[in-house]
């Protein structure tokens, strides 16, 4: 006979949290009416309930409130900030809503680097795959030049006239990778590929 019993998965559940079973500040952080707002250097306004604003810097953990700088406590605010950036609510430190330049799609973009969103962005040591030849290589850095503005060493060309790169954007960002066979290698070569070249494989190699 089948079991019908229901799978974890298939039972109903709320996917908001039960604010009745959370600490009290956790709980007014969700239910309180507030405002946060993105400041410069990475700080966030947060306009509470009562009608005061306080800044809360993630960083440092801290919160210009009482509950923090008089009782040390994870204040409402600070948890506030935490949830709003989560969900997406509001930029992560350092970053601004725009327009990815990869996937030309509205996103929190960083403040510092090329224009990209969290999805088309390759940390340093994310693992990409060449979608020319299938190779996996291991990403150093990302910059913010053009693709017809960084030379290939010793080519007399730039990453966009490249001929291995002809039909890729003269615009992308340039991805500085090595390949991976070679990554632990001294003196391993590094080479420079149209952003757009690259495919995320969702791995990352430790340091």
């Amino acid at each position: 006979m089948p079991d019908t019993e229901p799978s974890v998965a298939d039972r109903k559940t709320a996917l908001t949290p039960d604010l009745r079973t959370m600490p009290d500040r956790a709980a007014r952080a969700w239910a309180e009416r507030m405002a946060v707002r993105p400041l410069p250097d990475g700080d966030y306004a947060v306009d509470s309930q009562s009608g005061a604003t306080y800044v809360v810097n993630p960083e440092a953990g801290s919160c210009t409130c009482p509950d923090s700088t008089v009782r040390g406590a994870t204040c409402k605010h600070r948890r506030r900030v935490a949830i709003e950036v989560t969900t997406g609510r509001v930029p992560p430190p350092g970053g601004h809503r725009g327009t990815c330049i990869a996937c030309d799609e509205e996103a929190f973009i960083a403040e510092d680097g090329p224009a990209l969103c969290r999805t088309c962005a390759f940390e340093r040591g994310a693992v990409a795959r060449d979608r020319e030849t299938g190779d996996r290589l291991v990403v150093e850095r990302v910059r913010a030049e053009r693709a017809d503005a960084v030379a290939v060493p010793g080519t007399g060309a730039t990453v966009a006239g490249h001929p291995t790169n002809e039909g890729y954007p003269a615009d992308d960002p340039v991805v500085d990778a090595v390949y991976l066979r070679r990554w632990r290698d001294d003196g391993a070569q590094n080479y420079r590929f149209p952003h757009s070249r690259l495919a995320a494989t969702g791995t990352a190699m430790l340091e």
